[in-house]
C-alpha cells in the first residue's frame, strides 16, 4: 500500500505519545495537548493504509528555531522507510532554521552524518531529593506569567508563548524565585507514567535551581523526581547525587545550521526531551 505522510490530529498526537511510553520514556499525563499547543502543525505522521507507522515532532518556534522530538516508527513497521519518510518531512517542515533535537547515544554519529553538531550533554537525575526547603519560592500566579515569559525568553532559544501557556497550568507544578528585582528562576514539575518529571529548571544560579527542585519535590509528595541536567552544570550534578539521586541514561543536545543566543548557565533542567 502507499504511504502518505501528513500532519497529526490531537488523537494521533496522543497515540504518539503512547509510544513514546511504550519505548520506556516515561512521557508526562497529558503530555499530548501541552505539547501540541506549541505548534499544531508541527506533528507528522506516515500512515499506510490508514494507520499511523511513524511520526515526528518538528516544532517550530517562529521563524529562528526549530525542535526535532518524538521520533518513532512502530516496531513491527522499522525497516521499511517510514522513518526515513518522516524524518525528510520534518526537516523540509523546519526548514533554515535553526533545529535542534536530543540525541540519544546510539543515534549521535547517525544525527552527525546529517548535520548536526554536539553541544552539551544531558544526563537524568532520578530519585527522592533528600534536601530541606530554605529560599522563598512562590506558585507561578495568573499575573505573573508575562513575567515568566520574559524570563523564559532569556533561557530557551526563542519564545514559546503559546506552550508556555499551557505547559504552566495545572495540574502541572509551577514555581517562581521572585524578589523586588523580579523574577531569578522558574520551574515546573509534572506528573508522569512513573514519579515525577521536573523539567524547565531555570534559575539565576545553583541556590535558586535547588531552592525551586526542593519545593518541587515537596509538592511531588515524596514520589521519585527526574530532572535532565546539562553536565555542564557540575555543581547541581554533584549536589543532586550527594542528595540521593542517580544519574541514569544520557542524550546529546545536538543543534544545526548554527547555535541559538540562549543563556545555557541558567539551564539547570531541559524542558523536555521531545520539544528542547
Amino acid at each position: 500500500m502507499p504511504r502518505t505522510i501528513r500532519t497529526l490530529t490531537a488523537n494521533n498526537v496522543e497515540t504518539l505519545v503512547d509510544w513514546a511510553a511504550g519505548e520506556g520514556w516515561n512521557p508526562g499525563i497529558g503530555d499530548a495537548a501541552a505539547l501540541r499547543a506549541a505548534d499544531p502543525e508541527g506533528f507528522i505522521g506516515a500512515f499506510v493504509g490508514g494507520e499511523m507507522v511513524a511520526g515526528i515532532s518538528a516544532v517550530a518556534y517562529g521563524a529562528g528555531f526549530g525542535f526535532i522530538g518524538l521520533y518513532i516508527c512502530r516496531p513491527d513497521r522499522r525497516g521499511e522507510g517510514h522513518g526515513k519518510a518522516v524524518w525528510d518531512a520534518g526537516m523540509t517542515r523546519l526548514g533554515n532554521r535553526i533545529i535542534g533535537l536530543d540525541g540519544v547515544a546510539e543515534q549521535r554519529a547517525n544525527y552527525q552524518r546529517k548535520g548536526f553538531v554536539p553541544a552539551y550533554e544531558t544526563v537524568r537525575f532520578s530519585g527522592a531529593l533528600g534536601l530541606a526547603g530554605g529560599s522563598d519560592i512562590l506558585p507561578v500566579a495568573a499575573a505573573a506569567v508575562g513575567d515568566v515569559l520574559a524570563y523564559d525568553h532569556q533561557c530557551f532559544p526563542a519564545p514559546r508563548e503559546a506552550f508556555l501557556r499551557e505547559w504552566l497550568q495545572p495540574p502541572r507544578i509551577a514555581l517562581m524565585s521572585a524578589g523586588s528585582a523580579g523574577i531569578s528562576g522558574y520551574g515546573v514539575a509534572r506528573r508522569c507514567r512513573e514519579g515525577f518529571k521536573v523539567g524547565p529548571l531555570f534559575a539565576d544560579d545553583m541556590d535558586i535551581a535547588v531552592a525551586l527542585a526542593v519545593e518541587l519535590a515537596g509538592r511531588a509528595a515524596g514520589e521519585a523526581l527526574h530532572i535532565d541536567v546539562p553536565a555542564t552544570q557540575v555543581g547541581f550534578t554533584a549536589m543532586l547525587q550527594a542528595a540521593g539521586m542517580v544519574a541514569g541514561f544520557t542524550t546529546t543536545r545536538m543543534y544545526k545550521g548554527g547555535k541559538p543566543g540562549n543563556a545555557p548557565s541558567k539551564v539547570f533542567g531541559i524542558t523536555t526531551l521531545e520539544l528542547g
